[in-house]
């Protein structure tokens, strides 16, 4: 789901969006970290590089950082929560890309290495001026500075400049031609002096290039919002706006949208180029973009999964990872794909329904919670009741085992627990180091659940525990 760049701004035509940060744990220990997985998306969104919000994240948590470009991997030690980590985004939007006077994400941050300063200018209202440079963040900016707007003009360059603007002036006063630029320098140099003297109405208009007066007739033309007037102001649009900007796309159906991801995904399976990190990183970003990612892995099942599916799976990790990890919709898709390609495509694949389960778990492509909750009853979402039925018959036995696994895990903390919960009486008459110890008693269960025949059927069943590689 897309947000706001600017999430304090509520206008429902606000039209700057972002993806919603996607933060994955892995690790355990003192090896855990955080790492961002779709930063790269995030920060292209912000146009800013995504070291910068990476970086961010480390300052505002004392937390080292790890930047892998190659294999766009964002890393942050430590566990931290997706939610938290757009929190702290905010403060960065906040601080280094809205601009402080028109609240516009549309802003460039020009480096001033020699002078230690770093200026944010704003291609939608005209600011220029400098960030606060309190933040440790700024250091970092500095020692790696972004791409240089090549029209960017620093003051060390601006002393040169009035150097060569005056020779141009005194060449171009010999040919009798003035340039732009220079009115422009006149016509302010006449204001300020208009001011000195407090006579404001003698004041020329500033002329063009045409020598025609500027004045405001021309504001109200009918010229200015036809087709080709909008769509050359368009093209002038900074390539961070244009990227910022809605596109038509949104306006179409759901299917229409999973349509054109479709025919992406195609086009690259038909050129062999769906294993490289690029390319599926270009996919996920489209289909986030036109917000369909969560019944995209629906696609996946039905372009790339034959009866070799085992074997494609593991060709197609990457890409089912990007779609599903940490997203139970996707997840849901997912099986709900499934049910298609072995009811409708190919049946005789049924009975290896243990065996493709065990396989996405294995991957972590699919979590023990939503396989536990796709096999409780038949839905007839994706195929009919019927045919869903005999899906989750066929993969009762992984099913089974994982429930067992969960409810042993469970077992295995009440006895912890019984252990510690243990009385230990100290007595001021006995000796020193005579300790009484009275385990607490549990609360005797009825004779009638004791001597039930279910009792002695779950104990016959205990015996009979599945081995889940001999599925």
């Amino acid at each position: 789901m897309a947000l706001n760049i600017d999430r304090s701004n509520t206008d429902p035509f606000y039209r700057y969006k972002m993806p919603r940060l996607i933060a994955k744990v892995e690790g355990k220990g003192n090896g855990i970290k955080t790492v961002i997985v779709n930063m790269t998306e995030v920060a292209k969104a912000l146009s800013r590089p995504p070291t910068y919000p990476t970086k961010f994240f480390g300052c505002e948590l004392g937390a080292q950082t790890q930047f892998d470009a190659k294999n766009d991997r964002y890393i942050v030690n430590g566990s931290h929560t997706g939610e938290k980590l757009q929190t702290l985004l905010d403060g960065f939007i906040k601080k280094f890309v809205l601009c402080p006077s028109c609240s516009n994400p549309e802003t460039n941050l020009v480096v001033q290495v020699k002078r230690g300063t770093i200026l944010q200018r704003c291609i939608a209202c005209g600011y220029n001026g400098p960030v606060e440079m309190r933040h440790k963040l700024t250091t970092f900016i500095l020692k790696n500075p972004p791409d240089q707007d090549p029209n960017a003009v620093t003051p060390s360059k601006g002393k040169k400049g009035k150097k060569e603007k005056g020779a141009k002036k005194e060449d171009e006063e010999k040919d009798g031609a003035t340039s732009p630029e220079v009115q422009v320098t006149s016509a302010q140099e006449q204001m300020a002096a208009m001011r000195e003297s407090g006579n404001m109405m003698d004041l020329p208009k500033a002329k063009n290039q045409e020598g025609e007066s500027d004045d405001d007739d021309g504001w109200g033309d009918d010229d200015q919002f036809t087709e080709e007037a909008i769509k050359q102001r368009m093209e002038e649009l900074s390539n961070a706006a244009k990227g910022l900007a809605f596109t038509d796309d949104l306006d179409k159906t759901a299917e229409e949208r999973l349509n054109m991801v479709y025919e992406m995904i195609k086009l690259r399976k038909d050129d062999d180029n769906l294993t490289n990190a690029a390319s599926v990183k270009e996919i996920f970003t489209e289909a986030e973009r036109l917000e369909v990612k969560e019944k995209v892995p629906l696609v996946l099942v039905e372009l790339l999964l034959t009866d070799k599916v085992l074997a494609q799976l593991q060709k197609y990790k990457a890409l089912f990872l990007r779609f599903c990890a940490q997203n139970q919709k996707a997840q849901k898709a997912l099986l709900g794909g499934l049910e298609i390609l072995l009811t409708r495509e190919y049946p005789e694949l049924q009975s290896k329904t243990s065996h493709i389960l065990k396989v996405l778990y294995d991957m972590d492509i699919v979590e023990e919670g939503v396989i536990l909750e796709w096999g409780k009853k038949p839905t007839k979402k994706y195929v009919s009741k019927e045919e869903c039925a005999k899906i989750l018959k066929e993969g009762e036995a992984f099913v089974k085992w994982l429930e067992e696994a969960e409810e042993e895990s469970d077992d295995d903390d009440e006895e912890e627990e019984a252990e510690e919960d243990v009385e230990i009486i100290y007595s001021t008459t006995q000796k020193v180091g005579e300790i009484t110890v009275e385990p607490v008693k549990p609360t005797p269960p009825t004779a009638a659940v004791n001597g039930s025949p279910k009792a002695e059927t779950n104990a016959e069943d205990e015996d009979d525990d599945i081995d889940i590689d001999d599925i």
